[in-house]
């Protein structure tokens, strides 16, 4: 029997996905960052383990502690992904000058509004640009992995080496209900909770991760009925009668045949213990390598800013009947970030 150790290497998946158990200190946030189900990393880790013949985490303690061994398999694993980062971009390079392919990523919303200009000005330079678009975990891990050159997302959570996160608008959230709801501005969101079900976005996208962290912050702890990863069918219910949503003046842009049927107020014209709400924002990041894409990232910031500010934002405020402050807002402060 041959006891000579083996020459087969652990592959990229799984140690990517040590990478990102350690960096986010649990696997179930691990999972979120890389679109993968729980038990998908778990057993990427068992097999990792497996395939070392030592273990990487201490399953005896609460919650599971990182073991000498798999933090220096991070250090060292770390290491070789930026060389391997590095090679992969060093092959593309030479080939970038003939087939100038520029992938971009975009949460729903925003490509539903700006999209369709990035792509016509865009589509006008020497670069050809493919637009794709879905939630922000699932763009995040195409993005590590190198399948989207930028993206444009609200959780700038990629904290690699040479990645570039560049604001280019926020946004304010607000609560839309039925139009012929009657609209009590004195009461809290738990009052409006008890009156119709709120229709939540679901703890997979940023956006109803962020609603959720709201609520708890302000002690409401309002029933889980209805969610949704997209506004469609969420907005579709609440123009139904069926129920209240918090969302953002883009998300209800995104399916405003809807409008008609809706009403829109800033949260802060909601009560709790007898002060306003305060307003709650995001922001849109483009997400980019640095020097990868030439001057690319900054014409993409300047006609974003550039649409936001002129036609978009007016047609929105318009048949939103929104204030422009509602829909296009400067940079969040640092206190703003950390409220989030």
């Amino acid at each position: 029997m041959n006891d000579e150790p083996s020459n087969q290497y652990p592959d990229w998946g799984l140690l990517s996905a040590w990478v990102a158990v350690v960096e986010s200190e649990s696997v179930s946030h691990a999972a979120q960052r890389l679109g993968l189900s729980q038990a998908a990393v778990s057993m990427r880790i068992k097999l990792l383990e497996t395939r070392l013949n030592t273990e990487l985490l201490d399953r005896g303690t609460r919650p599971a502690k990182v073991t000498t061994a798999g933090q220096r398999l991070y250090e060292t694993t770390t290491a070789l992904l930026r060389s391997a980062d590095e090679m992969l971009e060093s092959v593309r390079g030479i080939s970038r000058a003939k087939r100038s392919v520029v992938r971009l990523g975009c949460i729903d919303s925003f490509a539903a509004a700006v999209g369709p200009v990035l792509f016509r000005a865009l589509s006008n330079t020497t670069q050809q640009v493919r637009l794709w678009s879905g939630l922000t975990p699932s763009l995040t891990s195409q993005f590590i992995n190198r399948q989207l050159d930028a993206i444009i997302t609200t959780a700038p959570n990629v904290q690699h080496a040479g990645v570039t996160h560049t604001p280019l608008f926020s946004e304010r959230y607000l609560v839309v209900m039925p139009e012929q709801h009657p609209f009590e501005p004195q009461g809290s969101i738990g009052d409006l909770a008890r009156k119709l079900p709120l229709i939540r976005y679901s703890s997979r996208s940023t956006i109803g991760e962020d609603i959720d962290k709201f609520l708890e912050r302000h002690g409401e702890h309002v029933e889980r009925t209805c969610e949704f990863d997209t506004s469609d069918p969420l907005l579709s219910l609440v123009s139904a009668g069926i129920g209240f949503a918090i969302t953002t003046p883009m998300c209800v842009w995104q399916s405003r045949h809807f409008v008609p049927k809706l009403r829109m107020v800033p949260l802060h014209s909601l009560r709790t213990r007898g002060r306003p709400y305060a307003d709650m924002s995001r922001t849109f990041f483009l997400t980019s390598r640095h020097g990868e894409m030439g001057n690319l990232p900054k014409e993409v910031e300047s006609l974003t800013q550039v649409a936001m500010s002129g036609h978009i934002a007016a047609d929105m405020e318009r048949i939103l009947g929104l204030p422009r402050e509602m829909i296009m807002t400067p940079r969040q402060t640092d206190e703003d970030d950390a409220a989030r």
